[in-house]
């Protein structure tokens, strides 16, 4: 069955074709031959009428001719057909392109990749696949931006399988910096594919940094998601965001603050507190710092830390 999870796995090597040689160098120590491109080849590697064959994807390494083809396989549970059909990728396309041949397995679950990285016995003396298998312990951990802008779908995957731990918001930050220098389309693709792999406390940080804007953002997508978040946000979901950036930070939030932020429906003042939240070292520095937004009334509702309304922002 087709998953949002699967088929992005997939576009995230159909898209970067040099993200597969990335995988193989970088998470496997695979040595690559000398070549200057990477080229995107037909994963269809059917060879007669009755049977079909269809891998996922196909990255080939050229100079003036194929120097080695890449069968990318993404593999999210224990499939026993694979292991009849693998040998014949490598196989069909080895024949094909008349070049080496090697089969990356990309993997989200440990188990699963332990599966599929065992021996497969071909049968004949000495012939034996062992599949390469990219599996979460061996993805890099990509904290830093220039990293990630320069390889978007390495930061992707970063982010998919780091960003649910209790220290990922570097790793989170420079997949969103990745995010602003592909297209709309990619952009909206891999942020949702981020979104759907991150655990729910990590979904939440991850909404919070698509709203900030900690970034110049230079695509059309990323400046249109911060605007509709914006104007289309409930107020309980920008003051939760207020309390998710503040914890992320590691700044306490006492009890009487936590309410006079989860009470408040005045969502231009809970934009001015997502913003200050960003760099604050203390709660109360969500308030006490004057805005250029007054509201002596505070007519939506933002109760005071001390009972009754305050004109405080």
């Amino acid at each position: 069955m087709l998953t949002m999870e699967h088929e992005a796995l997939i576009a995230l090597f159909r898209n970067r074709p040099e993200l597969a040689g990335e995988v193989l160098e970088q998470v496997l120590k695979v040595p690559l031959p000398a070549h200057r491109e990477a080229r995107v080849e037909s994963a269809d590697l059917t060879q007669f009428e009755p049977v079909e064959y269809q891998s996922d994807t196909i990255t080939v390494l050229w100079a003036d001719k194929p120097m080695l083809a890449v069968v990318v396989e993404v593999q999210r549970g224990r499939d026993p057909g694979k292991r009849w059909s693998w040998p014949v990728y490598l196989a069909s396309i080895r024949a094909r392109l008349k070049c080496p041949a090697l089969l990356l397995v990309i993997c989200t679950d440990p188990g699963i990749a332990r599966w599929c990285a065992k021996t497969i016995d071909m049968g004949h003396p000495g012939w034996n696949l062992t599949p390469l298998v990219a599996d979460p312990g061996a993805v890099p951990l990509i904290t830093d931006a220039e990293t990630a802008i320069r390889s978007p779908e390495l930061a992707v995957l970063s982010a998919v399988t780091h960003g649910g731990q209790d220290d990922a918001q570097p790793v989170l930050e420079a997949c969103l910096a990745a995010l602003t220098v592909v297209d709309d389309e990619r952009a909206r693709l891999y942020a949702d594919f981020v979104f759907a792999m991150l655990p729910e406390a990590a979904r939440k940080n991850w909404e919070v940094l698509m709203a900030v804007g900690t970034y110049e953002y230079q695509s059309d997508f990323a400046k249109k998601y911060v605007a509709e978040g914006r104007e289309e946000g409930k107020a309980e979901g920008k003051a939760e965001a207020v309390l998710v950036l503040l914890a992320g930070r590691g700044v306490p939030v006492p009890g009487e603050m936590r309410d006079r932020i989860m009470q408040c429906t005045d969502t231009t003042l809970l934009d001015t507190w997502i913003q200050r939240a960003a760099t604050a070292t203390t709660a109360a520095d969500l308030f006490d710092r004057p805005s250029r937004h007054h509201h002596p009334a505070t007519p939506n509702g933002c109760a005071s830390p001390h009972g009754g309304r305050s004109g405080m922002t």
